[in-house]
């Protein structure tokens, strides 16, 4: 009798993983299906060390305002993983402004390590969500070191597509002036930058006041990029803005700037065509 139950229960357990199962690949399949197929390409920014998800407000506002609108969604990721969305987006936007920053957003390698971690999990719970593939880059000082880091430490091609970065300000050698001086960070890049997509086109931003630094960041360590993307990806290309609004802090709002977003971001992600 205890042979015959237990057998009952076997089959019982037997044929709920697999409609539990059978449930889960049509799940599966039909995620896939909707991210293939979608038309959306959102750009996606990473705000700075010490900088809220708020940061690119006024960028978001002037690019808004001189020509069609964006839907704008911000997500600020907790320690604890968990995602804190201000924010929508339109049913018919295709290419929405989406910001992520981070509760931690402490400067330092270690931490910066961790916020590629927190970002990797966000982009995944946001294909989820919304179900897009393809998505442009832009990252704001230590923003453009989270993406370097995930670019080459936790892309996945199979699951993402990302024509472009742009870097804005980036200390790629942090404070350092001396290219002859090389942080461990910098150094981990170099090492690393196999791991790149051969297939991304990067323009790495540099604001300058006296043509030394941006206030803030060395002019030479935004260049040290060059030596982790230049002949590893499909195209590196480098700009130096200075004027008004060519400090650190304001170079998001510089009228250059959002130009050239507007020209090599926005305007290609939006073309028929680009998944």
């Amino acid at each position: 009798m205890k042979n015959k139950i237990i057998l009952s229960l076997s089959v019982i357990l037997m044929i709920l993983l697999g409609l539990y199962s059978h449930h889960w690949v049509a799940q599966t399949s039909t995620n896939q299906a909707k991210i293939q197929n979608s038309r959306m390409t959102p750009v996606i920014f990473i705000p700075g060390s010490s900088a809220t998800i708020n940061r690119f407000d006024n960028l978001l506002t002037t690019i808004n305002t001189s020509g069609p609108t964006h839907s704008i969604l911000k997500v600020q990721v907790n320690t604890d993983g968990k995602l804190v969305y201000s924010g929508s987006i339109n049913n018919n936007d295709r290419q929405p402004f989406i910001v992520i920053g981070f509760q931690n957003n402490e400067d330092g390698y270690n931490n910066i390590k961790k916020q590629t971690q927190w970002l990797t999990s966000a982009l995944y719970s946001l294909q989820e969500r919304y179900h897009f593939r393809t998505f442009a880059a832009i990252g704001h000082s230590n923003g453009g070191l989270i993406w370097t880091d995930f670019f080459e430490n936790y892309y996945d091609s199979d699951s993402f597509s990302v024509p472009t970065l742009m870097t804005l300000g980036t200390p790629f050698n942090f404070s350092e002036s001396s290219l002859q001086r090389r942080t461990e960070m910098l150094k981990d890049f170099i090492q690393n930058n196999k791991k790149l997509p051969t297939n991304l086109s990067m323009y790495s931003i540099a604001g300058t006041e006296d043509y030394s630094d941006d206030g803030i960041v060395p002019i030479q360590s935004v260049i040290a990029g060059r030596y982790i993307y230049q002949k590893q990806i499909k195209d590196y290309t480098q700009i130096t803005v200075s004027g008004d609004n060519a400090q650190h802090s304001n170079l998001p709002d510089n009228p250059e700037v959002v130009k050239l977003i507007q020209t090599n971001i926005i305007k290609p992600l939006s073309q028929p065509g680009r998944r």
